[in-house]
């Protein structure tokens, strides 16, 4: 199958396509998703089957606007709220699954289903065209790195999807966030991202709280909470440390052969870029919007780059720093320092 480059000019090609059963990415603010009609439940597996992904990790549907009742059970008067304040934006809602309405395979055998509406103006034109909602989890090969430009969707699925619609590089570089709103205790964010608990709780008061994983038995109610994610192949650490726990990283890793890729602020990257092999800007180290936008790309870049290990500088959790942290702990084979001997667990 020869994939194809979308861009404004063919979009009712690509929603033929999705119409038609295929699947199609499609950029967003975020990351870019992997296209499929949510209605057709062979393409949704299809979904499941060329990313890799675990059959119980639900998928989010994405939609044209905000006009929601035909595909939920019911629509909470905080949803009202959340989504005028937020959508289009980077905000993932968990309402009551409605009967009948999407493909079995979306909702991964939850009563609940994941909706958001993207804000990025091609791929809400594609949806409209296309009819019907999309599920659309970053399209990628599951478990590595999200793309952030059409050229990474490309390295992962050329010959396995339809097509991609260009829509250049994402502006935030990060998941959505994805609050629960079906939870007898109250809202709880299920996964971190742009819009921050600052910035829910004006709209819905004290949130009960955030669950970010689940053990080994549990199924996913989202995206993002039981898999390791965002993951290059070479062993990420993540270093939350002094200078001084740097440089005894680096002197480790030097004194057994290992080549070393550093992704870090532009500070870091000044006192220990002559040790690397490869390395990758995060920008300055008080710009976290910079960082996290950069951060897949980084990872992308290093997994490219001749290195047996990757460094990875910790930034502070607060704010866009909590869901930046969620994604390279995630990517992450350790942390350093630990209290345990050594450097890799």
């Amino acid at each position: 199958m020869e994939t194809k480059i979308y861009d404004a000019s063919n979009i009712d090609e690509a929603a033929e396509l999705l119409q038609a059963g295929e699947l199609i990415a499609f950029p967003t603010e975020t990351v870019y998703g992997l296209g499929a009609i949510a209605s057709n439940d062979e393409a949704v597996k299809n979904v499941y089957k060329v990313k890799g992904r675990p059959s119980d990790n639900p998928l989010i549907v994405h939609v044209s606007d905000r006009e929601i009742a035909e595909f939920v059970a019911f629509v909470p008067e905080q949803a009202e709220a959340l989504m005028e304040a937020f959508w289009p934006g980077p905000l993932t809602l968990i309402f009551p699954m409605k009967e009948g309405v999407f493909a079995p395979t979306v909702t991964a055998g939850h009563q609940t289903v994941a909706l958001r509406m993207p804000a990025q103006e091609q791929t809400l034109e594609l949806i409209r065209k296309t009819g019907f909602p999309l599920v659309g989890p970053s399209a990628n090969t599951s478990g590595k790195p999200s793309p952030t430009t059409a050229q990474h969707v490309l390295h992962d699925l050329s010959g396995k999807i339809a097509g991609i619609l260009d829509g250049g590089e994402t502006q935030i570089g990060l998941e959505s966030t994805v609050l629960d709103l079906t939870n007898a205790a109250g809202p709880v964010i299920l996964r971190p991202g742009a819009i921050t608990e600052v910035q829910l709780e004006p709209i819905l008061g004290k949130l009960a709280g955030t669950k970010q994983a689940t053990d080994g038995a549990e199924a996913p109610k989202a995206p993002g909470m039981k898999y390791q994610h965002y993951a290059p192949a070479q062993p990420v650490i993540l270093i939350d440390g002094t200078a001084a726990d740097w440089e005894a990283v680096i002197e480790a890793y030097c004194a057994e052969g290992k080549k070393i890729g550093i992704l870090a602020s532009e500070e870091k990257l000044a006192v220990h870029k002559e040790a690397a092999a490869a390395t990758y800007s995060l920008g300055l180290k008080k710009e976290v919007t910079t960082a996290s936008q950069r951060l897949y790309a980084g990872l992308r870049y290093l997994d490219e780059q001749p290195v047996d290990v990757i460094l990875a500088e910790a930034y502070d959790v607060a704010g866009l720093g909590k869901a930046f942290m969620n994604r390279l702990e995630k990517a992450a084979s350790a942390k350093y320092p630990k209290k345990t001997n050594g450097i890799i667990s």
